[in-house]
């Protein structure tokens, strides 16, 4: 069974930093695309960052862009988010997910997803 679990989420303050890991125990992790998304209390889920199975293609929501950066090892099966200068705008609970069809920017395109970690900043 395909699995997604994320980690290291945490509480941190305003202007730090922390990196998310995902580690995909799937047979086709280098063949995907992978995504990070987030939900806030009381809001849809939304895009955060995508990369290619090659991780050379990459797309990033607008307010993220300059502060977080998305990576991956395909010898580890794992796909990364590193988030700096965090901002209490920030705080969701953070989902990777594979990619399966159709706009990397639209949850309807991933078939799988992780349990989610979630990440707090504080002011």
């Amino acid at each position: 069974q395909v699995q997604l679990v994320e980690s290291g989420g945490g509480l941190v303050q305003a202007g730090g930093s922390l990196t998310l890991s995902c580690a995909d125990s799937g047979g086709t992790f280098r063949f995907n695309g992978l995504a990070w998304f987030r939900q806030a209390p009381g809001k849809e889920r939304g895009f955060v960052a995508y990369s290619g199975w090659n991780g050379i293609s990459t797309y990033y929501v607008d307010s993220v862009k300059g502060r977080f950066t998305i990576s991956r090892d395909n010898a580890k099966n794992t796909v990364y988010l590193r988030m700096n200068s965090l901002k209490p705008e920030d705080t969701a609970v953070y989902y990777c997910a594979r990619h399966y069809s159709g706009s990397y920017a639209l949850p309807s395109s991933y078939n799988d997803w992780g349990q989610g970690t979630q990440v707090t900043v504080s002011s």
